[in-house]
């Protein structure tokens, strides 16, 4: 199993930080980070059961940058998805499709579960590498907090942890590459309005691929060569 770091954004209850903690314990994980949570009190350490070391050790923040900064890779999770191919923040992978996709891998992982209302504000989802999702039915797809934190843990758990690949970019790496992404869309002046999307776009897609070391070292030579010599040759139109 990956070194996962469970990560609550603005949880308003108690009960469902307790049953998320004794979830963490059922599948050996240890690492929750809480973002500007609710009271932890009695009624969510009765709900811990045997993970209320866990509770005790837990680290609260004030904002998801701040619980996800040395993470390798930002997964968030929302109920609310599309089945359109433009709206990317919003376009997520199946959660067993992502487990086997970072199965094996060393590096931190960051799950990221958003507000029993409303769930992760647009600008929280735009940080995420990858969005995933729980398939569920169509006319009542968000489950409580603490189920689809389970579900997800089950399905990292599951997966075969034997599985190895090779050494990937590490987040430093990727955050160079996403900059030289930029410089390139300024280089081709690239329209100022679809700048943001299509900077998520990229971002997702190279979440889900997770590039190694050696692809990662390959895109930066193309971008950093094409921003080059666009820049003193003609801008796209």
């Amino acid at each position: 199993m990956p070194d996962v770091r469970v990560v609550l954004v603005g949880p308003k209850f108690e009960g469902n930080v307790g049953a998320v903690a004794r979830s963490m314990a059922n599948f050996g994980l240890d690492e929750l980070y809480l973002v500007d949570p609710c009271v932890i009190g009695d009624e969510c350490y009765r709900r811990a059961k045997h993970g209320s070391d866990i509770l005790d050790k837990a680290v609260t923040v004030c904002s998801m940058e701040a619980a996800v900064e040395d993470c390798f890779l930002i997964s968030g999770t929302s109920g609310i998805t599309t089945k359109g191919d433009r709206n990317y923040t919003r376009m997520p992978i199946p959660i067993e499709e992502f487990a086997r996709h970072v199965s094996g891998y060393d590096e931190k992982i960051a799950i990221v579960f958003g507000r029993e209302d409303i769930g992760l504000f647009q600008e929280e989802l735009n940080k995420c590498d990858v969005l995933i999702s729980i398939p569920t039915c169509d006319a009542y797809p968000v489950l409580n907090l603490s189920h689809a934190a389970t579900l997800v843990m089950y399905e990292l758990f599951l997966t075969d942890k034997t599985t190895r690949r090779a050494e990937p970019a590490d987040r430093k790496e990727k955050e160079f590459m996403f900059n030289f992404f930029s410089d390139l869309m300024d280089a081709i002046g690239y329209p100022e309005h679809r700048r943001e999307d299509t900077s998520v776009m990229f971002r997702r897609m190279m979440g889900r691929s997770i590039p190694t070391k050696y692809e990662y070292n390959t895109i930066m030579g193309i971008l950093g060569d094409a921003s080059k010599i666009i820049k003193n040759g003609k801008k796209w139109e």
